[in-house]
């Protein structure tokens, strides 16, 4: 029987004038809520079609394999507005930060008529007692 303990396998080197791939980024940010990242299949080869969430929280209590980590995020739509609440299993070098998008600006006034204000009072119970002429006030329910 031939021994094999002294091969080695050697990989074919690669053509001339072949692009070398790039090395997977390396994001050592930590994870911060309101984070929102772009996720493809570098995070996960769950993710065949792209989603961006929005972080929520890292999950640190669960054992996970060296680089990836668990997350609870908001899923966003194209409007960037939370349309499911997500938890995800990534690799922290294949997460893409995006910037914040930016607040709706307030909606102006369309009318003339000043905006309603509310309060947290309420309105006065109806008093019990007397009326004018020494009547009382029937009970709750009672026939008048």
């Amino acid at each position: 029987m031939p021994q094999h303990d002294h091969v080695q396998h050697r990989h074919p080197a690669p053509r001339p004038g072949t692009p070398t791939p790039a090395p997977p980024p390396t994001n050592h940010r930590p994870l911060r809520a309101g984070d929102v990242l772009l996720l493809t299949r570098t995070a996960s080869p769950q993710f065949t079609q792209p989603i961006t969430v929005r972080v929520i929280r890292e999950l640190t209590d669960r054992h996970t394999y060296q680089g990836w980590v668990w997350i609870t995020a908001y899923q966003l739509d194209a409007a960037h507005q939370a349309v499911r609440r997500r938890e995800l299993y990534v690799r922290r070098d294949g997460l893409h930060w995006l910037p914040a998008p930016t607040p709706p600006a307030p909606r102006p006034r369309t009318s003339g008529t000043p905006p309603i204000r509310r309060t947290n009072q309420r309105a006065p119970a109806p008093r019990r007692g007397r009326l004018p002429g020494n009547q009382l006030t029937p009970p709750t329910g009672a026939p008048i």
